[in-house]
């Protein structure tokens, strides 16, 4: 049988595997909910399934409180160690970087243009400064030392703006939902003849995608200055 893959665990010292069919495991930890029948290869708990080893009842009770294979093996299939085949690690580096990619270009921008980089030049400078992404992490956890990195390749500053917004009453309600969404409301005052103002916080970088939004929504009537 060569078409399962490992998830390990490890408790006070004590080694635990379980194996499973790669794409259902790899589904299961994104989130998306799957029978274990569907994702198990066999419902043994292994010390070392290469060699077919197994725990004793003692050292199963002691590490999960239970002997039950089931209940086991989605305790390991939650908090173990997920052995990716080549083809989803790729996958899953590939996906991390769009998310990333995204995250950046959201949140900098060009401090000479005071706009977001596009994402294909992120892209490029991730590529030509040799970035490596972790596909287990999370986004917030290392785009910190990815932007360092980026630095010393395309200008790259994290800055806030303030934006004073006047909407027309039949649009204020519809875009206020919006400007709770993409930023800080910092003053909101709506008007006797039901028109909202406001002075709303984002992101330098989120600036494009607000006027967008508000823009279609208020068919281009709502007017949006930057504070100095």
């Amino acid at each position: 049988m060569t078409d399962y893959t490992l998830v390990r665990y490890s408790y006070e010292g004590e080694k635990f595997e379980i194996m499973v069919k790669p794409d259902p495991a790899l589904d299961y930890r994104l989130g998306k909910k799957k029978d274990l029948s569907a994702i198990l290869v066999s419902d043994e708990i292994y010390t070392d399934a290469s060699k077919g080893t197994r725990p004793t009842a003692e050292k199963l009770l002691h590490a999960f409180k239970t002997e039950d294979p089931a209940e086991i093996a989605e305790i390991i299939l939650k908090k173990g160690d997920l052995n990716l085949t080549t083809d989803q690690r790729r996958k899953m580096i590939e996906e991390k970087k769009k998310q990333i990619v995204t995250f950046i270009a959201k949140t900098y921008v060009d401090p000479r243009t005071h706009l977001p980089h596009p994402p294909l030049r992120i892209e490029q400078a991730m590529k030509d400064g040799r970035v490596s992404i972790d596909p287990h992490k999370t986004v917030d956890e290392q785009v910190k030392d990815i932007v360092e990195k980026l630095r010393s390749i395309i200008a790259l500053k994290s800055e806030n703006l303030k934006l004073e917004i006047t909407i027309p009453a039949q649009y204020a309600s519809q875009s206020y939902a919006v400007l709770k969404s993409v930023g800080s409301l910092n003053k909101e005052e709506w008007q006797n003849n039901g028109s909202l103002k406001a002075i709303l916080e984002i992101p330098a970088a989120a600036r494009p995608n607000v006027i967008d939004k508000l823009g279609s929504i208020t068919k281009g009537s709502a007017t949006v200055e930057v504070m100095k």
